[in-house]
């Protein structure tokens, strides 16, 4: 019975035993009930064991599974494979017990989630989330659900089963590359006009449904048209890359095509047409009627009275409208302002070249503006404007300001070079008020002073381009804005500076620190024509006409219209409406305009209302003249014209010729038709025009090495340039000439430049080139060089033999070419350097004598073939040789031989002292020489015939 019980004992406790043998003893257990043996004791028994088994059992299951809290996975559209990070593992402590200790599943909830959870491994808790359908990108990039884990409970039958917590899973979805760019619209149309460049004419855009960045974005764009003038860049700007020609072409049709960044191309390509305007062949001088037709419809309302606004908008060019780009300097000139002008922000060039490095807005049609971003400055050389200004004086500067910040932004500065900071006056800007300072210098009385002038002004903040005009005599200061005068809402004083003796410098765009040795108080906009000059400019004329446009709107009345009053007369004067520009070269472009009307009826409430009108004015681009430098550009001259004080002219017969080209239409005949009776042919004709215009400045400059101040310069008379209203300024790079003139008087002056140079030994040539402009370099003319090279003067030579030969002087008196350059004054006795004359004399000798020797020896070759042939007639026989013995004597052929050796020594030293006698030796000493020498010959030719003794035993005759 013990050992029974042991047994029923095991089988009550699960933990070491599996389901199998559990089996096993659950049938021998029946088995020995079905015998019958201990029948009633086993039935107890049996129902004890079921009892303690359950009892055991509910203690089996007794942790849940554990996973992590969060999953983060990426999945790919088209593709059901979920990469998990961490891995999808969840851990029980029931293991290793089978069903409790495993993982049969994994549950998620959410709404319409598209994944399923699958168990890989029970026993290791291992699974891996799929996708249940095809995912899209474009319609969901993330997904976030929450999954559970669960064991296998405590049997096969799941009862018991335990749950882990929910993890949150956020799952994105990875993009494929499924799409190609399409673009927006089918077709894209822009026009443009011919013989000019544009930065941007259209631009086309094209898109991607993908949903990542990668492959939705537009990485390039094509031009699939191959040969044709235009550009498109990676944002689809198309641009031209020449100036085009409507006479050429006048519309092109470009296909264009896209790629995204995952180089897939466009499905369609698209169709750009760009058509091409001709520019308007008349002139934009004079008046533009803009509207010769206008009529207003009133609905037959009773109108009492009309208004009509027409504005032209004009602040896109240049400083605000159309003027004269001439430098500012000139400018003032030609307003009448002629004297004491300094130009603080010139264009840059050879002289002023302190604004090479200002950043500029790279324009030509209109006004050179500068910029100044906040970061830089110049600072004006030394010299330039006196450190102390007298008053009084004046400040004019163009300036385009907008809203800045706290801090003051400095337009002009002059201040302490070291030591201290002290500035001595100032223009500046702060908090949209313009301050001048203007400290006064050292005094006797150590009084307050008018120190700062302050101006509140909308003007200076509001981003548009305002002529600013300062007035300075102490102590008043009167500001004029585009013409209209200010006088300052506040003034404070100060003490005057104290006397020292350190060094201003003056700035524009900051301020100078002497004392930290820095820049500060930096100026954010745009500065033009800042000016100082001596003297007030207070001639109301003079600022009216530095600031006004010189386009804008006229009307011309007729009289009879100018008397009326009805509608009709109304409508009259706005056909005669015209835009005006005065400018022979305008800058192009669009001006808009803006016509407001207002009409009163005499029922004010049933009064129409007329809606503003649009339109624009065109102004096309001017037909560029070609500015032409013509004359002689390389010449010789003595070296004593050079060393005169009078110099050599430099550019003694210049021509400035300036032309246009147009095409004209002109009327062909046919050939057919002599008479003319059918209509004639239109034809287009490029011709040349030559036109009339001003020029501003030229610019002679050296080429190569700079001029030597101390043996060279360039010259031209000051009270000549004034005369002509011009100025110039020179330095060792050469000369420049300034000012608005005719081109003829610029052709006078420039025929009075001479060039000087004391020490022509030092040098042998110089090299110039000058260079004319118009507008301020809007139009510039070729570079017209000259070459001029000097000789030297003549030698006093010591003795008669160093004197040149005969046939040297015959070519000095004569008219010839040296290197290319022409001789002029042919009266100079010796235009040929010494140690060229030397030269050339050892090099003439040498080759007489080549030529000489030459002579002879061909000569010789010739007597000596001449007699080899005489010899060969007189011996000629008609010999059977083919058994001929010839027999030699040696002794004999020793002897003759060694006796000629000795003859031709002789002869070769006759011939050599004959050569050394004279170089100029006639032909018929030279034949008589030869027949000499001959003889010899014929002697030895002698001795070669008795050397031979002939066998003629043998022959048969």
């Amino acid at each position: 019975a013990r050992p029974h019980s042991h047994n029923i004992r095991r089988d009550v406790i699960p933990s070491p035993l599996d389901a199998a043998e559990r089996e096993r003893e659950t049938e021998r257990h029946e088995d020995a009930m079905r015998i019958g043996a201990v029948k009633p004791f086993a039935s107890a028994l049996g129902l004890l064991f079921g009892l303690f088994y359950a009892a055991e059992g509910a203690k089996v299951n007794k942790h849940k599974p554990w996973i992590e809290t969060t999953f983060h996975g990426i999945v790919t559209e088209n593709d059901d494979k979920v990469l998990l990070d961490p891995p999808l593992i969840a851990l029980d402590k029931d293991a290793p017990l089978r069903y409790a200790g495993e993982i049969c599943g994994f549950r998620i909830h959410g709404q319409n989630v598209p994944f399923e959870a699958v168990v890989l491994d029970k026993s290791t808790g291992e699974g891996v989330i799929r996708a249940k359908e095809k995912l899209d990108c474009e319609l969901q990039k993330e997904h976030t659900f929450t999954i559970q884990a669960y064991d296998c409970g405590e049997g096969p039958d799941g009862s018991n089963m335990k749950k882990s917590h929910k993890a949150t899973v956020h799952i994105q979805v990875n993009d494929m590359n499924e799409y190609s760019p399409v673009f927006k619209e089918k077709s894209y149309k822009a026009t443009v006009i011919e013989g000019k460049k544009y930065d941007s004419i259209l631009k086309v855009e094209a898109v991607d449904a993908d949903c990542s960045f990668q492959f939705s974005q537009i990485c390039s764009y094509e031009i699939v048209t191959p040969d044709v003038p235009f550009s498109i860049d990676k944002d689809g700007n198309i641009k031209n890359t020449e100036k085009l020609n409507y006479s050429k072409e006048r519309m092109y049709k470009l296909t264009v095509t896209a790629y995204d960044c995952g180089k897939n191309r466009a499905s369609e390509d698209v169709l750009v047409k760009i058509n091409i305007k001709p520019t308007c062949k008349p002139s934009w001088q004079g008046s533009l009627a803009l509207f010769p037709s206008m009529h207003l419809e009133t609905c037959e309302e009773p109108i009492t009275s009309i208004q009509a606004t027409i504005m032209l908008e004009t602040n896109h060019i240049g400083k605000g409208c159309d003027r004269d780009t001439y430098s500012e300097k000139s400018l003032h000139k030609l307003c009448g302002a002629s004297t004491g002008t300094v130009e603080l922000l010139p264009a840059p060039s050879s002289s002023t070249n302190w604004t090479v490095g200002l950043p500029t807005d790279n324009g030509h049609d209109s006004d050179q503006v500068f910029e100044f971003n906040g970061t830089q400055a110049i600072k004006v050389p030394e010299g330039v404007v006196s450190s102390s200004l007298k008053e009084p004086f004046t400040i004019s500067v163009w300036m385009r300001h907008g809203p800045g910040g706290r801090e003051k932004e400095t337009v002009l500065c002059n201040s302490d070079k070291t030591e201290m900071n002290r500035h001595h006056y100032s223009l500046y800007v702060h908090n949209c008020r313009l301050v001048l300072l203007l400290r006064q210098e050292p005094t006797e009385s150590e009084s307050y002073k008018p120190a700062e002038f302050h101006w509140k002004l909308d003007q200076v903040c509001d981003k548009e381009w305002h002529h600013y005009v300062l007035n300075v005599e102490f102590p008043a200061v009167t500001l004029f804005v585009d013409g209209a005068t200010f006088e300052p809402f506040l003034v404070t004083e100060d003490y005057p500076l104290h006397a020292s003796k350190i060094e201003t410098q003056l700035t524009i765009g900051a301020c100078w620190q002497g004392g930290s040795a820095r820049l500060a108080q930096f100026f954010r906009g745009n500065l033009a024509g800042l000016m100082i000059r001596a003297g007030k400019l207070d001639n109301k004329k003079v600022i009216d006409c530095l600031y006004t446009c010189k386009e804008g709107l006229d009307v011309q009345l007729p009289e009879e219209v100018a008397s009326s009053d009805d509608i009709e007369s109304f409508e009259k004067v706005m056909q005669h409406i015209s835009y005006l520009n005065s400018r022979q070269f305008p800058t192009p472009g669009i001006r808009h305009l803006r016509l407001s009307t207002t009409v009163k009826c005499f029922n004010e409430e049933t009064c129409i209302s007329v809606p503003d009108s649009e339109g624009y004015v065109m102004v096309l681009q001017p037909e560029e003249p070609k500015i032409s430098l013509s004359g002689i550009d390389h010449f010789a001259r003595g070296a004593a014209e050079f060393e005169s004080t009078e110099g050599v002219t430099l550019f003694p017969e210049l021509r400035i010729v300036s032309t246009i080209t147009r095409e004209v239409e002109v009327e062909a005949e046919s050939e057919a038709d002599p008479e003319g009776d059918d209509d004639p042919t239109v034809q287009e004709t490029v011709v040349s025009e030559e036109i009339m215009h001003n020029l501003d400045t030229c610019e002679v400059t050296v080429v190569g090495e700079d001029l030597n101040g101390d043996h060279e310069s360039l010259e031209l008379d000051l009270a000549q340039v004034q005369q002509r209203a011009l100025e110039m300024s020179s330095s060792n790079v050469g000369l420049v000439i300034t000012g608005v003139n005719t081109m003829a008087n610029y052709e006078q002056v420039l025929h009075l430049i001479r060039y000087r140079n004391w020490h022509t030994e030092a040098l042998f040539d110089r090299k110039f080139k000058l260079v004319c402009s118009e507008l301020n370099g809007r139009y510039i003319s070729n570079e017209f060089k000259v070459n001029v090279i000097h000789t030297a003067n003549p030698m006093d030579h010591a003795n008669n033999a160093m004197v040149q030969p005969q046939f040297i002087s015959q070519i000095q008196h004569a008219s010839v070419d040296l290197s290319g350059h022409n001789l002029v004054n042919t009266h100079q006795a010796s235009v040929v350097p010494s140690a060229a004359t030397i030269v050339i004399v050892v090099c003439v000798s040498f080759l007489v004598f080549m030529i000489v020797l030459g002579v002879f020896r061909i000569r010789s070759a010739h007597q000596r073939t001449m007699r080899d042939q005489e010899n060969g007639k007189e011996n000629e026989m008609d010999w059977d040789d083919s058994a001929l013995t010839i027999t030699v004597n040696p002794m004999e052929t020793y002897e003759d031989q060694h006796s000629s050796e000795e003859e031709g020594d002789e002869e070769e030293e006759e011939d050599s002292e004959d050569g050394e006698e004279e170089d100029d030796i006639t032909s018929a000493e030279s034949d008589s020489s030869e027949d000499e020498a001959g003889e010899p010959e014929d002697q030895q030719g002698s001795i070669r015939q008795q050397q031979l003794e002939w066998d003629d035993s043998t022959l048969t005759y």
